[in-house]
């Protein structure tokens, strides 16, 4: 009997990016909407997602420096949810506790609104740096909440390069069988160039990934080069993350940035030079130890290399969706898209 192909966990899908300005309560109240109705969530649920991006968006206008929106639907092994994401440039919450109560504001700080958002969603979290921006995150869930988690939870953002609409940066998570039971494959695609032709390479990777029965990055690697065959080709990495083995083991080509973060520290996992679709060595595997409360973040050349674990206290814990936007958040500083997922083994 040949490989069995393993289940879909998540992948990256539209995603709605509403920048601050005198429309956004309005704008993002009719984009939730429609994408929560279009979920089939109840009416209920559906004024609590619009209050929620609501709050946000008055709390980017009054208190951040600059700030987005992000908005879209998630799905995880079988089940999907509205997720509400604001991201903004500074100046941070000096006391995170504090804000979250009711009707706690500072001056220069986030703080309206904060623990009304807690309620209405179904999962809620905040992430601050000082002086540098914040992350929140609301989810609401479909089909009776949200599906049960193993030990090692995933998540990923794309954002497209000021003046186009999609992007040509591309991730995707899947089981894997023939490992640990909880083993995960996940891909980072970075489709040559922007806009759709590069976001069509992205699409296809990913396509070629969720159909895909190969179990060893190398292998996976390889399959979706032949599939990118015949278009302008894509840096591509594949990692496949066990945490019964407590190991990560990498392939890539081209300029895809994989780190396992861990106790502070980072180790990077190296992709070979290529262009998958194009021109592909002989595909290598490299190894990381991944121990519980390791992170492996994998992000495409649309973010800064330079980043440092210590930059980002108390981040790597959190549920992997606030690592994935913060570290965007700070690190998407070049004029291209940008795309990242993330891998936290043991998160709380």
């Amino acid at each position: 009997m040949g490989p069995v192909k393993g289940a879909l966990v998540a992948e990256a899908g539209d995603v709605h990016w509403l920048r601050a300005d005198v429309a956004l309560a309005a704008a993002a109240r009719r984009q939730v909407g429609q994408l929560a109705r279009g979920l089939c969530l109840p009416e209920e649920q559906v004024a609590r997602a619009e209050l929620c991006v609501t709050e946000m968006a008055t709390n980017l206008l009054k208190h951040a420096v600059d700030g987005s929106l992000v908005l879209r639907v998630v799905r995880a092994r079988g089940h999907a949810a509205v997720e509400c994401l604001s991201l903004d440039s500074g100046p941070g919450i000096e006391d995170v506790p504090r804000a979250l109560r009711d009707g706690m504001s500072a001056a220069g700080s986030l703080g309206i609104g904060l623990g009304a958002m807690g309620r209405l969603a179904d999962v809620f979290g905040v992430h601050t740096l000082r002086g540098r921006g914040t992350v929140l995150s609301a989810r609401f869930w479909a089909d009776g909440g949200a599906p049960a988690s193993g030990p090692v939870g995933t998540s990923g953002l794309t954002r497209p390069i000021g003046g186009e609409q999609v992007c040509g940066d591309s991730w995707a998570v899947r089981t894997v069988d023939g490992h640990g039971p909880d083993a995960l494959l996940l891909m980072m695609c970075d489709g040559l160039g922007h806009g759709p032709l590069a976001a069509r390479v992205a699409d296809r990777a990913r396509e070629v990934f969720r159909d895909g029965h190969h179990t060893s990055p190398a292998d996976v690697l390889a399959e979706i080069h032949r599939g990118l065959r015949g278009t302008r080709g894509a840096a591509l990495a594949i990692a496949l993350v066990d945490p019964s083995e407590q190991r990560v083991r990498l392939s890539g080509a081209g300029n895809i940035t994989a780190l396992v973060v861990a106790d502070g520290a980072r180790t990077g996992l190296l992709s070979m030079p290529g262009i998958a679709g194009v021109q592909l060595p002989r595909p290598r595997t490299f190894e990381a130890p991944f121990p519980p409360g390791a992170a492996l973040v994998m992000h495409s050349d649309g973010l800064s290399d330079r980043w440092k674990p210590a930059d980002f206290p108390g981040l790597f814990p959190q549920d992997p969706v606030l690592v994935a936007a913060q570290v965007l958040n700070q690190a998407a500083v070049r004029k291209d898209d940008a795309g990242i997922v993330v891998a936290v083994h043991g998160r709380p």
